[in-house]
């Protein structure tokens, strides 16, 4: 009676000590995200959302299309990211499979010679399997069985850390996705880049063309004695210095083309294109919806979300070590000092459960800075969820504004090209007429040309400010 006396008085203080455990949890300044955006862009509430459309159908040249399919084939670093998720689905599988039962089966043998002056040698001495047969010595030791151990998820600690799994899981394949927008609307980019280039090529040969047959008719006037050697060398200066440029031009096709083909995964190869009229290129029409879509089409925002998510999840598996913890273990197998002895059940069965309640007492600091840190990354990943989402609205916002800019400036820069296209003609007969000085016409040349290259420009501007619009929508991913 004493004795099961005491054992209550023990368990009765170990419940108390726990209780205070649970109840000694400390206090946090907590964050909750903002999800609320504004209503719309500039007043429209069209829901009409280009971000929705897969790439395939917004691009509509076919060798752009290609390069994007291979790219998303062979990109590495988009490789290296799907080795990423791999990483994250296994985590969850390993968070999956800690709040289930640990069943072990193995075997032991060993032998054990124990001093005739200790409690287990004098009780071996005197003690007999059989009559007139006593304990081996040195005594052998034979083992195999199955044993258990299974930590009883109370406070959904483990559940909790596997659904943090699962949320950085799908925040890795957002993460992908966002990789995905990138890369298209980098090789898209790109390959305007490519085709302005091409056309600006294309500009620099016709001007050479054109300077070299204003050189031969100065060459022809000046033995005509109209001009002199000065105005011969300016204009030759002036068709070196346009030949010149067309090296620069070609490096950059170059360098346009190794920045597509790392993209795509390949070593440095011409890159196939469309050859058309690049100035003829017309933007295709975006339309933005409205700013709440943000949150289901942009992959980083979903991303954040995701991370948020788990870091509300950690803080729960934080502080859930504060209360005691529940375990069982559990042991069934066969032992015997012979192997001869190991069959003959039940006198070799060897079994054992037992469970452990156990809570942290006295210097909990470590605890606490768990719980505390875990609670400042929750913070954190609430504010980068807003600046995610915020980042997203003023993108979009900024691209809007962007095409209206361009599309008013190339109207101005194309009416500035025909009237120096059309003053070239005028200085020439004036030059040829002697009413007109040969400066006046290079000077001319040389503005035209330049207008003409801030044109091409300017429709490169306008095409990636459509792929940029297109990517800030969230598109690219589908």
């Amino acid at each position: 009676m004493m004795r099961n006396k005491k054992i209550i008085n023990w368990v009765g203080i170990t419940l108390i000590a726990l209780t205070y455990t649970a109840c000694s949890v400390p206090s946090l300044v907590q964050k909750t995200e903002n999800k609320v955006v504004p209503v719309s862009y500039k007043g429209s509430q069209d829901s009409t959302n280009s971000g929705k459309v897969s790439w395939k159908v917004f691009f509509t040249d076919t060798a752009l299309n290609a390069l994007i399919d291979t790219a998303l084939v062979n990109n590495q670093e988009l490789n290296i990211t799907m080795q990423e998720i791999e990483i994250s689905k296994n985590e969850v599988m390993a968070r999956k499979g800690e709040y289930r039962p640990f069943v072990s089966l193995g075997g032991a043998a060993g032998v054990e010679k124990a001093s005739r002056y200790t409690l287990p040698g004098a009780t071996e001495e005197i003690t007999e399997i059989k009559p007139g047969k006593k304990t081996p010595d040195p005594l052998s030791d034979f083992r195999f069985g199955a044993s258990a151990t299974w930590e009883i998820d109370i406070w959904h600690k483990l559940r909790n850390a596997k659904k943090a799994a699962v949320s950085r899981y799908l925040a890795s394949v957002e993460g992908k996705n966002f990789m995905m927008t990138n890369i298209v609307s980098e090789i898209a980019n790109n390959y305007y880049e490519l085709l302005a280039l091409d056309s600006q090529l294309e500009i620099l040969q016709r001007n050479i063309e054109i300077q070299s047959n204003a050189l031969r008719i100065v060459k022809m006037e000046k033995e005509a004695t109209k001009v002199t050697e000065l105005a011969v060398r300016r204009f030759q200066a002036q068709v070196l210095n346009t030949q010149n440029l067309q090296y620069d031009i070609k490096q950059r096709i170059v360098e346009a083309e190794n920045r597509i083909n790392f993209l795509v995964g390949r070593y440095p190869q011409p890159v196939a294109r469309t050859h058309q009229n690049f100035e003829t290129l017309l933007p295709a029409i975006v339309q933005s919806g409205i700013p709440s879509q943000l949150l289901e089409n942009r992959p980083d925002v979903r991303q954040a979300e995701n991370e948020l998510a788990a870091a509300k999840l950690d803080v729960q598996v934080a502080k859930a070590n504060f209360y005691p913890r529940l375990g069982l273990t559990a042991m069934l197998g066969i032992q015997s000092f012979s192997p001869i002895y190991l069959a003959k059940a039940p006198k070799s069965i060897i079994s054992s459960i037992a469970g452990d309640l156990a809570g942290p007492l006295v210097n909990k600091n470590a605890i606490k800075a768990t719980y505390y840190s875990a609670n400042a990354k929750q913070i954190q990943a609430v504010y980068d969820y807003q600046r995610t989402v915020l980042n997203a609205y003023i993108e979009v916002t900024n691209q809007l504004s962007r095409i209206d800019n361009l599309e008013k400036s190339y109207d101005l820069k194309k009416s500035e090209v025909e009237a120096l296209t059309e003053s070239i003609n005028i200085s020439n007969r004036l030059f040829a007429s002697a009413r007109a000085d040969y400066m006046e016409v290079l000077l001319t040349q040389r503005d035209a040309l330049e207008s003409r290259f801030d044109l091409v420009e300017t429709k490169m501007n306008q095409m990636n400010a459509m792929v940029d619009i297109y990517r800030a929508l969230g598109g690219g991913w589908k």
